[in-house]
């Protein structure tokens, strides 16, 4: 008879169920540790891939859209650029950026760069004209305006740049890539 009939025949299944738990009771944290280990640096490539669509589709809406800035009154200082110019820098801004943030260039420069626009925008478009108490700003918390604002996306793009802004583009990025070769430049 070999050792693992052997081991077998002296193992009792009263054994083997605690041994099963604790089998299966370890594997999220060995899982857990796995992903930590591989591929924790790729995290930060589903916001910026989904916020450079989003400002990406904005930008190319008003490069082939109308000046509509007019129509608005920006934050100061905003409020003292000529409409034009700020229309302009927007657009660019929102063309710019999502390709930066899909290469994961600069990540933290342009997430900075497109919060203080999304501020702008909340400040000049999405917030409500009108509100009076903390129950109707709460219905602005919405994706559609239904006479109350829609500052809802906004305020999601906002925490989502917060997070590329303090946590940086990740290990599959420009960024990633400029750094590991400063740290070989400057070690050798």
């Amino acid at each position: 008879m070999n050792d693992l009939a052997k081991s077998a025949q002296n193992t009792c299944t009263a054994c083997l169920i605690p041994a099963s738990i604790e089998q299966i009771c370890s594997s999220p944290g060995r899982l857990s540790r796995w992903f930590d280990h591989n591929l924790h640096g790729l995290a930060p490539i589903f916001p910026r891939l989904l916020l450079a669509y989003e400002f990406g589709e904005a930008g190319l809406e008003k490069l082939h859209g109308d000046n509509w800035f007019a129509d608005l009154s920006f934050p100061f200082p905003f409020s003292l650029l000529p409409t034009d110019f700020s229309w302009y820098l927007a657009t660019g801004l929102e063309l710019i950026a999502p390709i930066a943030l899909i290469l994961g260039f600069m990540t933290r420069f342009f997430s900075a760069a497109l919060m203080v626009l999304t501020v702008v925008a909340i400040a000049a478009v999405h917030w409500p004209a009108e509100w009076h108490t903390l129950a109707e700003l709460w219905k602005g918390y919405a994706i559609t305006d239904q006479g109350y604002g829609n500052y809802k996306l906004p305020l999601v793009y906002l925490f989502m740049l917060g997070s590329l802004l303090f946590g940086g583009a990740g290990q599959l990025s420009v960024d990633a890539w400029l750094n590991r070769r400063a740290t070989i430049i400057y070690v050798d």
